[in-house]
Formats: C-alpha cells, structure tokens, sequence
C-alpha cells in the first residue's frame, strides 16, 4: 500500500508493475490474508496503524480478484485501467506533432514489440503496452530469480524500458497539467 502509492505518484509504469507483483504474492499466499500477514506486512517498517491500514489494502485487493474471477491469471480492473488510460494518452502523442521525439522513441522500440509478439502467440490478444509491460514484468521476474538474461533480451529491454519511461514521465506531466485539451489537441 505504501509503495504502491509512492510508485503511483512518481512512476506510473512502476506502479503498475508492481501492482502485477502484488497480484501476484496474493496468488502464491493462496489468497490467504494471514499468510500475507506474516510474510509482508509484519515484516514492513510501520505503526500499528499503517499495518492495520496494509492488512485492509490487502485484503480489498484480495476481494477484488476473487470478485473479478482472477485467482489463477490476469489482472485486476485498476491494472486495466492504467494500461487504457496508458494507452489513450500513447496514442495521443503519437497523433500530435508536438512530441516528434516520442514518436522517435516508439519506432525505436516498434521492432523489439514485433519480435516479442511472434515470439509469444498470446501476446497477439493484448495491445502494444501490454506486450511492453509484459516483457518487463518477465525480465523483472528472471532477475528476482537470479536468471541470467541474453545479450539481446538485455537490448531489448533497455530499449522496451526508455520507451515506457517516456511514456510514464509524460503520463505524469499530464496529470499535473493536461498536455492536450479536451478536443485531442491533435
């Protein structure tokens, strides 16, 4: 909870990066809110209150993947939601003029999200940022193992990662002050 809101404030792709992390613990904690209990919130630096506070936020995201029928896969709704609010403002960018270097970033990165998407036949049902996140949250994983990853994959994320952090930084700028007007400024 408390990191989540941090990562919510600075860093949209992290945030949403970790809340696949967290999906993920609940899943390996058999949705089990005393097995979280012990295992993350007891082990965190916090007052009573902030534990209390962590338990509640666990066991809302507990009941919001019970409710969304997504124990064994998939993400929650809120994890939706960032990908299609990440989703409409890339192709905002895209379409306008006045971010030629993002549009730059993207064709970058364009070959490296079509490698990934022959690779991965599942990948064809998600979306661009999907397949981006996707590839970071495996590579994230790899690494939490102590998994080696190749030379190319290491290209490849550096480049997938550039790309979703120019996306975030400007995610931020847009909701400290709207980049296009209601009217698509493009």
């Amino acid at each position: 909870m408390i990191i989540a809101q941090q990562k919510r404030k600075e860093n949209i792709a992290e945030y949403l990066l970790y809340l696949w992390q967290v999906e993920d613990m609940i899943r390996a904690a058999h949705f089990d809110i005393d097995v979280i209990d012990r295992n993350i919130i007891q082990r965190f630096d916090a007052d009573e209150q902030q534990r209390h506070d962590m338990r509640e936020w666990y066991e809302g995201l507990i009941k919001m993947m019970e409710l969304e029928n997504i124990r064994d896969h998939g993400h929650m709704q809120i994890c939706k939601n960032v990908l299609i609010r990440l989703t409409d403002l890339h192709q905002q960018l895209l379409k306008s003029d006045k971010f030629p270097e993002y549009g730059a970033e993207y064709y970058r990165t364009l070959p490296f999200i079509v490698e990934l998407r022959a690779k991965m036949p599942e990948a064809e049902k998600t979306g661009e940022l999907e397949t981006c996140f996707n590839a970071l949250y495996g590579v994230l994983l790899l690494k939490l193992q102590g998994k080696e990853i190749s030379q190319g994959t290491g290209v490849a994320i550096a480049q997938i990662s550039r790309f979703i952090g120019m996306l975030a930084a400007f995610f931020k700028k847009d909701e400290q002050s709207p980049i296009f007007d209601n009217d698509h400024d493009f």
